[in-house]
């Protein structure tokens, strides 16, 4: 045989099994070998594996924050029936802001229909001129509302507290507010003085009595939620105590100031 047919020979031969073992169990053996060593030890290029890290890095970080963003808030462990009174503080709310938006449309119409619109308009202006003295402080006001005593034995409330707790009633819907005598309007301050706090630059001392008109039934809830103004005083050593009552008198007055250079455009 020639050099040629030899080489040819060669190449035309296929792999003889072991004696006593199928062709196929052997040609079966060889491939899972061939995918094995394909797959392991796995091969990954630097590229590759920096991503990775980068993925894992960014995945604990946002863990991180969750749990963090978790333990932080006021709600965490809250009691279902606590869930359930925020959530009616909230539908109040809503509800007080619909009225409101009511009431104006109302005013609006009537001011459209009427047949004598300059004793309507007359009449609006007059109401709108007593709301405005009570927001302002400058005419006394009674009506429904609550008594909010806070006694601070410790004097450890300072004034972010008392400002945190004006905050959150008239957010519960408070009309008219005086602490200890002094009328709290809308541009109110209030600061820390030796045993005491100042408001408006007059000193008052605990215990701190807030009289609040608005609706107890949304002011009080307003302050005994979890994390709000009871537990944060609490947390201070002071206690608080709420009296609803169907009339409450807000007499401290502020003095009207008239205005040094701004008039009325309808003269």
């Amino acid at each position: 045989m020639s050099d040629v047919e030899k080489a040819n020979g060669d190449d035309d031969e296929q792999p003889v099994a072991a004696a006593g073992e199928p062709p196929e169990a052997k040609a079966e053996l060889t491939g899972r070998q061939r995918l094995a060593a394909g797959l392991w030890p796995p091969r990954a290029s630097r590229a590759q594996l920096i991503v990775a890290l980068l993925l894992f890095v960014l995945g604990l970080g946002l863990a991180i924050q969750v749990r963090s963003n978790s333990d932080n808030t006021a709600l965490r462990g809250a009691r279902q029936e606590d869930l359930v009174r925020i959530l009616d503080e909230l539908d109040s709310r809503t509800k007080r802001l619909e009225d409101e938006k009511q009431r104006l449309e109302g005013q609006r119409t009537e001011l459209e229909t009427s047949s004598n619109q300059a004793e309507e308009a007359r009449k609006q202006t007059v109401e709108k001129e007593r709301q405005l003295g009570i927001l302002a402080g400058t005419v006394a006001a009674q009506g429904p509302g609550i008594t909010l005593t806070i006694s601070d034995p410790k004097g450890g409330v300072q004034s972010d507290k008392v400002l945190d707790t004006v905050q959150e009633l008239r957010a519960a819907g408070a009309e008219a507010m005086q602490i200890n005598g002094v009328r709290v309007v809308a541009n109110t301050y209030f600061s820390d003085e030796t045993g005491g706090i100042g408001v408006d630059g007059k000193k008052v001392s605990a215990p701190y009595v807030f009289k609040v008109i608005g609706k107890p039934q949304d002011l009080e809830p307003a302050l005994n939620i979890p994390g709000g103004v009871v537990q944060t005083l609490e947390k201070e050593q002071a206690t608080a105590t709420v009296a609803r009552s169907d009339k409450i008198i807000v007499d401290a007055l502020r003095p009207a100031k008239r205005p040094d250079y701004a008039q009325s455009s309808s003269h």
